[in-house]
This record gives C-alpha cells, sequence and structure tokens, in this order.
C-alpha cells in the first residue's frame, strides 16, 4: 500500500552526481529552465554527510521547483576551484545561467527550505500540506478509506512524514484492523513518539483496545441509569461511546465522573480524557472544550 514507484522515480529525476564534463549541461543549460543547486562535496567532508540527506528532503518536496545536482571535488576540482571555493559543504544556486546564491557548511532544515523557497519564490511543501488537510478532513468524516489512499501516496514520496504516518494508523483504526495500525505504528523510530501525531495514533490503538474488553452500550447505558453513581459502568459507557464515534456523549460522562468524584480509581476519568484529548488532537473543538471544562473543576 505504500508502494509507489512512479512517485519515487519522479521525485529522483529532481536529484542527479554530475562532473566537469557534464557540468554545461547539467547545471548551466538546465538552470535557464529551472533553479538547479549544486552541492559541492567530498567523501572525507563530515558535515557533507549531515547537509546532504537535508538537501535531498527539501528538494523532493519542492515538486520539481528545483533541481539538486552533487559534485565530487575530489574527482572534479575544476569547477569549484574555478568559482573560488575553499571549504565545504559550499551550495551554489544557478539561475538563468549564472550563480545567484548560495550558502556554506551545514544548515538546519529549517533553513534550508527558507533559501530553497527564497531561489523558487515558492512555498516549499505547499502540495503534500494541503493533502495532509484532504486526508485529516476524510478522516474526520468518516472517509477512513479515502484518508488512508491520500496518506499512503504522502508516504510513497516521504516515507518519514509523522503526521501521514500516524493519519493512516488511525485509518487501520477507524476500520477496526488494530494489528495493521500496530504494525504501521512500530515503524515510527523511539526518538519520534513523543510527535502529536504519532501520540494521537498510539491513543487510537488503546482506546479501541479499550472498547474491546467492555460491553455493549445498551447493558452499560442501563447500568448508568440503574446507578448513577456506578463510576465504573459510567467509564466504560464512555470508552464504548467513543469508539462508536459518540466522542461528546463519551465526554460529557467521563467529565461527570470527575465532578462527582475526581479521584476515583486513582483518578482514571481525568487520565482517559487525556488519553482522549491525545488522540483527537489538541485543535479538535471537543479537546479544547474538555480541557476547558476538566480545567474548571480542577481549579474551581
Amino acid at each position: 500500500m505504500l508502494q509507489n514507484g512512479g512517485a519515487a522515480a519522479a521525485a529522483d529525476s529532481v536529484i542527479s552526481d554530475t562532473t566537469t564534463q557534464s557540468f554545461m549541461k547539467d547545471v548551466i543549460e538546465e538552470s535557464r529552465r529551472q533553479p538547479v543547486l549544486v552541492d559541492f562535496w567530498a567523501p572525507w567532508c563530515g558535515p557533507c554527510k549531515q547537509l546532504t540527506p537535508i538537501l535531498e528532503k527539501v528538494v523532493k518536496a519542492a515538486k520539481g521547483k528545483v533541481k539538486l545536482v552533487k559534485m565530487n571535488i575530489d574527482e572534479n576540482p575544476e569547477i569549484p576551484g574555478q568559482l573560488g571555493i575553499q571549504s565545504i559543504p559550499a551550495i551554489i544556486a544557478f539561475v538563468g545561467g549564472r550563480p545567484a546564491d548560495g550558502f556554506m557548511g551545514a544548515l538546519p532544515e529549517s533553513q534550508v527550505v527558507a533559501f530553497i523557497e527564497r531561489i523558487t519564490k515558492s512555498k516549499v511543501g505547499a502540495e503534500e500540506e494541503d493533502a495532509l488537510k484532504a486526508a485529516d478532513a476524510a478522516l474526520a468524516a468518516g472517509n477512513a478509506a479515502e484518508a488512508a489512499e491520500i496518506y499512503a501516496r504522502i508516504l510513497a514520496e516521504d516515507s518519514g512524514n509523522l503526521h501521514a504516518l500516524g493519519g493512516l494508523v488511525r485509518c487501520y483504526v477507524e476500520t477496526g484492523a488494530l494489528a495493521q495500525a500496530k504494525q504501521t505504528l512500530a515503524m515510527v523510530p523511539d526518538a519520534k513518539h513523543g510527535d502529536p501525531a504519532i501520540a494521537a495514533a498510539r491513543a487510537a490503538i488503546e482506546l479501541a483496545e479499550q472498547a474491546n474488553a467492555v460491553g455493549p452500550v445498551a447493558e452499560l447505558e442501563q447500568k448508568v441509569a440503574a446507578n448513577p453513581l456506578d463510576h465504573q459502568a459510567r467509564f466504560d459507557l464512555a470508552v464504548a461511546l467513543n469508539a462508536k464515534g459518540k466522542r461528546q456523549e463519551a465526554l460529557d460522562h467521563l467529565i461527570e465522573i470527575v465532578r462527582r468524584d475526581r479521584k476515583w480509581n486513582e483518578e482514571a476519568a481525568r487520565k482517559q480524557l487525556v488519553q482522549l484529548f491525545d488522540a483527537w488532537g489538541p485543535a479538535d473543538d471537543l479537546t479544547v472544550e474538555g480541557r476547558k471544562r476538566l480545567s474548571s473543576i480542577l481549579f474551581s
């Protein structure tokens, strides 16, 4: 599902190597059609190894608005010598057949993005942002299959996109494919587990597993109606309702537990609310509402 050979080939076509002999064709002539970045590097250069992957990532995200051409200065010393390059990594942007801008040293990704946006006079990754918004909207509307298709298409071009990866996990959760959800989540490096999109995906899996362990909604509603102080039944009902997409009702029941007995079961209701907020995302309307209601109880 995550494979897309055409997209990968298209992304690779904007990155190439050049030599002294092919520099005129690869850089000078090509820069008359679109901006070309030349990455002057050498195998022994540590900062080059840090910068080149960042350059490649950002150039691919630019979707064909700029090309990256790499030149090994050890094998091709003439061109960097003519340009007066004395230290590497050195990046020179060619536009209209001539050098237009550049920088030296290993810059962080944000500064590389700003540099390329200045050269191309357009925002890097705008198409990807629009696609992510479309996928998020589809998932929120209950169209998990449509959302999954968009997330997978994004991942085919950028396998490290945590937003898309987390979204795909939540699509699997929505369709009941928990095994696939867990397998997809396992692709995320440990160092990235704190990312909001990944935290939301992990919370969604945990909530789905909890929902599988509680009883039917109708039975739980009867228990709560018979005994409003049965906090465990109300808690289980909230979990079941959330799994059915009845998020407002789930929120109301958990808030009610906190209001009646905030310390119940080692603050289980409050902790469950926090998990719901993680799964829904910080900008979700119910998350915002829930946090306000919870705060008004806890700090009143």
